[in-house]
This record gives C-alpha cells, structure tokens and sequence, in this order.
C-alpha cells in the first residue's frame, strides 16, 4: 500500500482520497475514526452543559429511560439514546457490553468471572461492571483475551 501526503495549496480545503480495490472491515474502521476524530459529546450536570471528549468515558449506562456518560469523577446525563451513542463510538473503543452498558475497551484493566457466565470488568477508574453473558465471548475476541480465569486485559 503507498501513502502519500501532500500540503493543500492556499485556500484549499484539506482531503483526503482513499483509492482502493476493496472498502475492507479494516479500512472502514480507518475511515470512520477519521470522521469522528474531532467529536466530543454533550453531557449535563445541574443544568450545565458540557463537551466530553469520548476517551474521557469509562462507560455509558442507560437507566430508566435515561442515558448517563460515566466519566473520572463526573456523572452526565446525555440526551442521546444508548443505541445512538453505540452508532456514534462504534469506530472508537466503545463496545455493547450488556443491553443497558456500553464500555471503553481502553478503560478495562481487568476481567474476572462472575456468576452464571458473566463477567466483571475492572475499570482503571476503579469500578467494576458486569458483561452479560451474551456478550462475553465479543468483549474477549476485542481485548484479544480468551480462556477463563482472572485474566489481565491490557
């Protein structure tokens, strides 16, 4: 594959052209952390607004109807629907963990079974949540893990 990176001349608008024979998995992914490279989502706290850069997110949770964006410290509350912010990161690290739970990958620091085929992620944040046993085996073919077992996932 060649490369090529080229100054755009005054008043032109920076682009980038993709020539390919096939648009692969692998390069939609590319092109889709391009599109998304500058997004920052909207969250809440007390009636002020806020741009939350999605790296800062250690989890989104929906609760009663309610989406909340799981930060360091902070709590926000998003307008957007769960289903909308999976569409949203699907490009990021951001996986479906659970039918209320979308996590950051780059935020798990560990994985440890739990009851009835689940299991518990380890946050760097130092909470832990619980992966729906449908999704286990999806959560660990993303961090690249497998077996079972505690197991560290970075």
């Amino acid at each position: 594959m060649k490369i090529v990176i080229e100054e755009p001349q005054d008043g032109e608008e920076e682009q980038i052209i993709v020539k390919c024979h096939e648009l692969s998995p692998e390069l939609l992914n590319v092109l889709n952390s391009l599109k998304t490279v500058d997004s920052k989502l909207i969250g809440t706290i007390d009636n002020k607004i806020f741009r939350v850069d999605p790296s800062d997110i250690y989890y989104i949770e929906s609760v009663d109807n309610k989406t909340f964006l799981y930060g360091q410290s902070n709590v926000y509350e998003s307008k957007q629907k769960l289903y909308e912010l999976e569409e949203a990161l699907a490009a990021k690290s951001f996986l479906r963990v659970s039918k209320s739970l979308i996590i950051n990958l780059k935020k798990v620091e560990s994985l440890a079974p739990a009851l009835s085929g689940r299991l518990e992620a380890g946050l760097a944040n130092g909470e832990k949540v619980t992966i729906s046993r449908t999704y286990v085996n999806k959560l660990k073919d993303a961090l690249g893990v497998g077996g079972g077992g505690k197991v560290n996932a970075n």
